[in-house]
Parts: structure tokens; C-alpha cells; sequence
């Protein structure tokens, strides 16, 4: 072989040597290219690793203290319950004192307002007439902040439960105009009842303690025009307005009007000015009956109060109504009336009233002592006056009925007392008994008296 051959040999070895080198030089490039990549990824998990540890002690650490937390909000929240429990009790208690403390108290009051109305009466000087009627006022005043002071209690303790039912809105209607006709009429003030016959679902008496609340406010507020309560149906609703054309609310009054003790701008030129709890007792009433109550109103010119009540549709109609209440006051003359009352001054005070009334007066504090003088009578009484609660536990419904039993179960009775609750008033409606409440005003019993005296002697005739 020569020499050239064995060039050329060498040459082409050498390529292939350096081919084989260049391919051998990329498969170590890319084993270490893996080699690499896989060291990273072996870091990254690892790295990856660590966190996961470091994170999971931040949770362990975070999950002890939340867990610490929690018990200690647990602790906490059984504390809570127990001072609302606490709470409640004390409440309930201040509602129950309130409750008696209120009766202990309106019986003096009634007292000292029936013994001021007898006062009245045998004047004949007009100051001194004057004078009694301004003590009158004084004692309304103590009377007002009494039941006001009992139904604040009562809803803040919410043992208020409506006891809803379908009646006459009529009937509720008529009791604002007996209570506020002469108070308008007194100021020169024109006020004007617009009926409806429509039945209202509610709680009359809640839903009259509403109504009577917004027309105080009506008729104290305004200096001259008028008041006007009107019902209407829309829709489903019973609507009833209560509008004056007093010096109205402005706008900035309405966010803090319902707050307790709020009197407005209106109280600097008012003569009585109030307690500035009524429309705080409307506010809670309205909401604990689930009833809407709107304000319109335009400073100077008015306002009016608008609560819509659930209707039932219409009430049936009456015969006709009997006589006005004014005309047939001298029915009261002769009557002979049965008073059963345990509290000496209240009864002391009620027999003067009635006897200046010319009525002829049996009265005891337990039916027992009016055996002798029913004896004396000789004849039935012609109407039955009880208070609810007397001494051991007795109560004014037995003696009506044990009266009703002896004598005839059409004997017109009504029962006073203290005690605003339902269940007294749905008690005295089962009994057939009218009730009223103390004090008693003066004008309201002879009004009563008359209407059931003049019923019973119409029924007899």
C-alpha cells in the first residue's frame, strides 16, 4: 500500500473519529442536560418539600390559637347567655313590679279623682270650679305617666302579645271620639270621626292604644282648625288617617320623632307639652302587630299619620242606634246601683259620686256585706258595679255572677280595673260584663251607666 493510501486512510479514521466524538460530545451534552434538569427538579421538591413543612406548622399554629379562640368565645357566649338570661329575668321582674306598683298607685288616684269630680260639682263659684279642674289635669297627667311608664315595660320586656281577631273598626273608631270630642271642642277646635263599617283584623285594644296615642298628639298640637280620623279600605288593608292642621313635623324631626322623650319644636308653644313617650309606644306597638304606619307631613300646615291594618270586609249592619248619651242622662236618677270595691277610699269616693248622681247606692268590699242591704232593697239592683280584684283572692266576675244567679243574668254589670292585661278583658267580654279602666273618669261611668241602664229598660219594656 502506499504511502498516499495510507494518507488517505488516516484522514477518513480521523473523520469518523471526530464523528464519533461530536455524537458522543451531544449524548454527554444531553445526559448532563437531564442530569441538570433533574438535580433542579430533585432542589425544587425538595424545596417544594420544606414549604409544605414550614406551612403546615403555620397551620397547626394558626388552628391552636383559632381553636383557643373559639373555646374562649364559647366561654364568653356562655357568659352571654347567662347575662341575657339575667337580663330577662330582671325585665320580666321590673315589668311584674311595674305592673303592681301601677295598680297600687291608681287606686289612690282613682280616689282622688272621683272625690275631685264630686268637689267640682258642689261648687258654685267658678274659681273654685277652675281650681278643681286644674287639679284634675294634674292627676290626667300622673295617670298618663302611669300607663305609659307599664306599656313601655311591657314591650321591652315583649310580654305584649296581639290577640288578633275580626271586629268593627267602628267600635274603636266611637271610643276616640267620646275621648277627644270635648278635648277639641275646648280648644275651638273642629274634630270629625269618618267612619267606615268595616271589620279590622287586629287587637282592638293595642290597635286603640295606637289610635288614641297619634289623636292625643293630633289635638295638642294644634292651635286652630281641626282633627280628622278617617278609615277607608284599599285592597286588603283597612286605612286610617289621622290628619290635623297643626304646625306639622319637619324634616330633620322625622329620623328622631319615635325616639322616648322626643317632644319636637312643637312642644315650646304647647301648653302640655307631654311626656314625649308617645310616639315611641306607637312605633313599638305598630311594629309588635305587624302593622305599617306612614307621616306625611307640611311644616305649618299639618300632618298626617297613616296605618294600614289587615281588613276582613264588612261589618254587618246595626239597627237603628238609640238616643244620644246626653239626652238620657236623668236615667241614672233612682237607679239602684251595687258597688262591690275592697279599697275603702276608692268606694268612699265612688258613693259620693254616685249619690250626687241622686242614684241609690248599695256598696260593700265583698258581696257578702251587701246581703243585708239587698234584703233592705227588696227588689233587684238595676245595675252591678265591681271591681276585678278583691281581698283573698276574689274577684268582681263572682260577685256578678253569683248577683246574676239571685236577681236575673240581664242585670248590666261593669267591672273596673287596674289591670290593662287581655286576659282581664277577654274574661269581662265572656262574662258579658263592660269594662272599665282606672281611674275612673267621672263622665265615662255616668256615660256607660246611662247607655246600659237605657238598653235594659228598652229590652224590659
Amino acid at each position: 500500500m502506499s504511502v498516499e493510501d495510507r494518507g488517505g486512510f488516516d484522514t477518513d479514521e480521523a473523520v469518523n473519529l471526530r464523528r464519533k466524538l461530536d455524537k458522543l460530545a451531544k449524548i454527554n451534552a444531553v445526559l448532563m442536560d437531564r442530569v441538570e434538569r433533574s438535580m433542579d427538579q430533585q432542589g425544587n421538591a425538595f424545596s417544594l418539600f420544606q414549604t409544605a413543612i414550614g406551612l403546615d406548622a403555620k397551620v397547626r399554629s394558626r388552628t391552636e390559637e383559632l381553636t383557643a379562640v373559639l373555646r374562649r368565645l364559647e366561654c364568653s357566649n356562655e357568659a352571654l347567655v347567662v347575662a341575657k338570661e339575667e337580663a330577662e329575668r330582671a325585665n320580666l321582674s321590673k315589668t311584674r313590679f311595674l305592673a303592681a306598683a301601677s295598680h297600687d298607685l291608681l287606686q289612690p288616684l282613682n280616689a282622688a279623682r272621683l272625690s275631685i269630680s264630686v268637689l267640682s260639682d258642689m261648687q258654685g263659684d267658678d274659681d273654685a270650679r277652675h281650681l278643681a279642674g286644674q287639679v284634675d289635669q294634674s292627676l290626667q297627667t300622673i295617670e298618663d305617666l302611669i300607663k305609659t311608664l307599664l306599656d313601655i315595660s311591657k314591650l321591652d320586656a315583649g310580654v305584649v302579645t296581639p290577640e288578633f281577631q275580626s271586629f268593627p273598626l267602628d267600635s274603636v273608631l266611637s271610643v276616640l271620639e267620646a275621648s277627644f270630642a270635648p278635648q277639641a271642642a275646648a280648644k275651638g277646635l273642629k274634630f270629625k270621626i269618618r267612619r267606615s263599617n268595616l271589620l279590622a283584623h287586629s287587637d282592638p285594644l293595642l290597635l286603640q292604644r295606637v289610635l288614641q296615642n297619634l289623636v292625643s298628639n293630633a289635638v295638642r298640637y294644634t292651635a286652630k282648625g281641626g282633627v280628622l280620623v278617617g278609615a277607608r279600605r284599599r285592597g286588603c288593608d283597612c286605612v286610617i288617617d289621622v290628619v290635623d292642621t297643626g304646625c306639622g313635623i319637619s324634616e330633620s324631626e322625622r329620623e328622631t320623632m319615635f325616639e322616648e322623650f322626643y317632644r319636637g319644636a312643637a312642644a315650646a308653644d304647647s301648653a302640655h307639652t307631654g311626656l314625649g313617650l308617645g310616639l315611641s309606644i306607637v312605633q313599638r306597638t305598630v311594629q309588635a302587630l305587624g302593622h305599617t304606619l306612614d307621616v306625611k307631613s307640611i311644616p305649618g300646615k299639618g300632618a298626617t299619620f297613616r296605618l294600614a291594618v289587615a281588613c276582613d270586609g264588612l261589618a254587618p249592619t246595626k239597627g237603628p242606634q238609640p238616643a244620644p248619651e246626653h239626652a238620657r242622662v236623668e236615667i241614672t236618677r233612682g237607679a239602684a246601683v251595687v258597688l262591690i270595691e275592697n279599697d275603702d277610699q276608692v268606694r268612699e269616693a265612688t258613693v259620693r259620686l254616685l249619690n250626687n248622681w241622686q242614684c241609690r247606692t248599695l256598696a260593700a268590699s265583698q258581696l257578702s256585706a251587701l246581703k243585708p242591704l239587698l234584703a233592705g232593697l227588696g227588689r233587684a239592683p238595676d245595675i252591678i258595679l265591681a271591681d276585678y280584684h278583691l281581698d283573698d283572692g276574689g274577684i268582681g266576675l263572682d260577685a256578678v255572677k253569683a248577683l246574676r244567679d239571685r236577681f236575673g243574668p240581664n242585670i248590666p254589670a261593669v267591672v273596673i280595673t287596674g289591670d290593662r292585661s287581655p286576659s282581664v278583658a277577654a274574661e269581662v267580654t265572656a262574662a258579658k260584663c263592660e269594662l272599665l279602666h282606672k281611674p275612673t273618669k267621672p263622665a265615662e261611668l255616668r256615660a256607660l251607666m246611662t247607655h246600659l241602664l237605657g238598653a235594659f229598660a228598652t229590652a224590659h219594656a
